[in-house]
């Protein structure tokens, strides 16, 4: 369904010219978190969609060709920005753009906020280990273990900080960040 049928067309033209900058900003947003241009575009296109779409829809209306409209959905759905959506009497999926943008922040950051969390806590911890015995191989020189123990009071900081972040992740999982600043109403 076409929400501007019926209008006239000088007014289709502002109401298209209106919603496709704010378009183009979703995409050059989400482009500066690492999600592509054109997946971003794709999110705004959704967003202002009125219900539901299918892949062809989408790649027909975007230009794009269905393994990009694929891939971009995918990667839409990972991020939780989106939800595939029962239509009565399609077999294809449908799609559908996640209105609450308080939850996709929320969504976004701590998805790729966790993986980078985990990937570096790994990290730093078989650091800590290693440095850590070879602390302990070499016990009788000072000056080494000095240097080690600088190392070490390094990653043990940042060990603090990633700490301090899962906190953050969880709540923004949890919504207990809007607890502490609240939504606008």
């Amino acid at each position: 369904m076409n929400d501007l049928e019926g209008l006239a067309p000088e007014q289709i033209e502002r109401i298209s010219k209106a919603r496709e900058r704010v378009i183009d900003s979703i995409g050059k947003n989400m482009d500066l978190y690492g999600v592509t241009l054109s997946i971003g575009h794709l999110y705004g296109y959704m967003y202002f969609k009125q219900g539901p779409v299918t892949l062809d829809e989408l790649s027909k209306s975007m230009g794009m060709s269905k393994t990009s409209m694929s891939t971009g959905v995918r990667t839409l759905l990972d991020l939780k920005m989106i939800d595939k959506v029962w239509g009565k009497g399609t077999r294809k999926d449908l799609f559908e753009a996640s209105s609450d943008w308080y939850q996709n922040f929320s969504d976004y950051f701590s998805i790729k906020w966790r993986k980078a969390v985990e990937s570096n806590m790994n990290a730093l911890s078989r650091s800590l280990s290693e440095i850590r015995a070879i602390k302990e191989e070499y016990s009788e020189d000072e000056a080494l273990a000095a240097l080690l123990s600088k190392d070490e009071d390094k990653i043990e900081d940042a060990i603090k900080y990633y700490r301090w972040l899962l906190k953050l992740i969880v709540a923004l999982e949890t919504g207990k960040i809007f607890e502490l600043i609240p939504k606008e109403e």
